[in-house]
């Protein structure tokens, strides 16, 4: 008995209609692959841990070469100096704290902060930064050849308690009068690092939040306020009518193998000065610290994206 074969007959556009929605299924998935990656780089990018301040978290001014203050400046928080042999002021200045001038404690304080000032100069890439007056950011790292601040800089926490903002200068650091950092969403001074590569200036009556870790000096101006600490290397600390309050911090007993690699690096690489990412919508415009792979990611998937569509519809047509 012989078989018989049942010919259906062809609908005509069927393989075209299917190879049609292939070729949207694919771009689709390249489409969605392509959002996830860049999403997923600039989230890796901009997670930070605070920087390791060691036995200086509890100093408030420490010095290298002298303190010096005039007027009724109130430190709360521990005042050293080492190597150099010159703390003066105190009075009229007053330190709810320890004095320890060129001993062991600021021995080892020192020592800690060229350890913190080398991690906070290994951080990044960061976002384009100068000057910062007007700008609300989010956590993250910036990076400028100088920063200059005229007016309020507000930082956005987003209600991350673990929050971390990192400044990098290439050269100084300046605020001009009645200058402020603001906090909003859970911001923690503890987790707020200013790294300047040469000296610091706040300028009168400025209301300052963070810790500057500055390889020369630092000089705050008539009325001016830090709630955070004021470490300089190698060059002084100069006071003037000052309240200076050293953040309550967890003092770090460990160095993470994280930051002994960055500090291995630190001294060669310069600085980098990237574009910042763009405003995330909400009640307030934030700015993001982004890294450039998320742009040349996003280009090479949207080509390779528009290349492979651009084939299979020449294909499908073809059919």
């Amino acid at each position: 008995m012989s078989r018989r074969t049942i010919r259906l007959p062809a609908l005509p556009g069927l393989r075209r209609l299917r190879r049609g929605w292939w070729v949207r299924v694919v771009a689709l998935a390249l489409s969605v692959g392509m959002v996830f990656m860049a999403l997923g780089v600039r989230s890796a990018s901009a997670a930070e841990p605070p920087v390791n301040l060691g036995t200086t978290a509890s100093f408030a001014v420490l010095a290298g070469s002298t303190v010096t203050n005039t007027g009724p400046t109130v430190i709360k928080g521990d005042v050293g100096l080492y190597p150099g042999t010159s703390i003066t002021g105190f009075p009229p200045g007053t330190v709810n704290g320890t004095i320890h001038q060129t001993d062991a404690v600021a021995q080892q304080a020192k020592s800690d902060l060229v350890i913190a000032y080398n991690d906070a100069a290994g951080r990044g890439p960061g976002a384009a930064a100068g000057e910062l007056g007007g700008r609300t950011l989010v956590p993250g790292v910036y990076t400028g050849t100088t920063l200059s601040l005229t007016g309020t800089v507000t930082l956005d926490a987003q209600g991350d308690p673990n929050a971390v903002f990192i400044f990098q200068s290439a050269s100084t650091l300046i605020t001009a009068s009645h200058s402020t950092v603001a906090f909003i969403n859970g911001a923690n001074p503890c987790k707020v690092f200013w790294q300047v590569g040469s000296s610091a200036t706040l300028g009168t009556n400025t209301t300052f939040v963070g810790t500057i870790l500055a390889l020369t000096s630092i000089a705050a101006q008539t009325g001016t306020t830090v709630n955070g600490r004021l470490l300089a290397r190698n060059g002084a600390v100069t006071l003037d009518t000052n309240v200076i309050t050293a953040s309550s911090c967890a003092i770090a007993t460990t160095t993470t193998t994280a930051t002994t690699s960055r500090t291995s690096t630190a001294t060669s690489a310069g600085p980098v000065v990237l574009r910042p990412g763009a405003p995330h919508t909400g009640g307030t415009s934030a700015e993001t610290p982004g890294s450039p792979l998320n742009g040349l990611l996003a280009l090479g998937l949207f080509a390779a994206a528009g290349v492979i569509t651009l084939q299979l519809r020449r294909q499908a047509g073809r059919s």
